[in-house]
């Protein structure tokens, strides 16, 4: 072999080897999908986002739930029986409120018991997803987050408060108009909040966990660890399976453009048993 031969021959090897560690990868996560769901009996949907890099400019960008990832935990929950377990991962910052309410609502509705599976941090509407779960098993140091509206780079709750300390006269139409958008907001996500919340809670402390998380109470990122999500009412408690936390593992930083959702596409049937008791 000629010298320009190697040399060839290392670029076109350099070229496939990242393909041939991704494919390993990708395989390697779903034989352990695979492998979870045998030992639960469950569905098991997973939703990780993780920061990616934009293929031409190498801006990082932060992944987060759309209308994609909502297209594909309905598509899962739908080919699933009704009475087979859910156990859905997440590992999201959040996203669109349509997106994450949508999903909410499918794992509320689903009759068998639906666990959510926080091993680091699913917030905003990844907590919104969390709170339609019957069970959520986060680590000692995961967290939640607070699920109050925002708008543009502005919580709805600030521009509120900022609104409510100066006269009317001295405010602009903008102000006036994103004041009124943010209590709507904000009143739509307490509603749809004490929705979910109401299937295990009684519809008053349902309606006081929902106003705390949606009201501004704190700042968008504040992190809510398990002993705080538990004190607060949540269904939460802390026996991650050692497989999930492995499951992480094979969702590095990757150079990605695909969605964010995975798990097994062929239909799941539960075996005939009484579902989940509702009020």
């Amino acid at each position: 072999m000629s010298m320009s031969d190697a040399i060839w021959l290392f670029f076109i090897l350099s070229m496939l080897q990242p393909l041939v560690a991704r494919r390993i990868t990708d395989m390697r996560r779903l034989s352990m999908i695979s492998r979870l769901e045998k030992a639960r009996g469950s569905r098991v949907i997973l939703m990780v986002h993780r920061q990616e890099t934009m293929r031409v400019l190498g801006f990082p960008v932060m992944r987060y739930i759309d209308i994609q990832d909502s297209e594909d935990v309905l598509r899962a929950i739908r080919m699933t029986d009704k009475d087979m377990p859910l156990d859905i991962v997440l590992h999201t910052p959040g996203g669109l409120v349509l997106a994450a309410l949508q999903i909410a609502r499918a794992v509320e509705a689903h009759r068998g018991k639906v666990t959510v599976f926080v091993p680091h941090y699913a917030m905003s509407g990844g907590t919104l997803i969390a709170l339609a779960a019957d069970e959520i098993v986060m680590c000692e140091h995961s967290v939640l987050g607070p699920i109050d509206p925002q708008l543009g780079q502005f919580p709805a709750a600030s521009i509120l408060a900022a609104v409510k300390a100066k006269p009317v006269a001295e405010l602009d139409d903008e102000t006036l108009i994103l004041a009124d958008v943010g209590q709507k907001a904000m009143d739509q996500v307490v509603r749809a909040a004490t929705d979910l919340l109401a299937v295990h809670l009684p519809q008053d402390k349902a309606r006081a966990v929902a106003e705390q998380l949606a009201m501004g109470t704190w700042t968008h990122d504040y992190p809510i660890p398990a002993a705080e999500a538990k004190a607060l009412g949540l269904p939460v408690s802390t026996d991650m399976p050692d497989d999930v936390m492995t499951l992480m593992t094979l969702y590095p930083q990757p150079i990605r453009t695909a969605g964010g959702v995975e798990y097994l596409p062929i239909p799941r049937e539960a075996p005939r048993r009484a579902g989940k008791a509702r009020p």
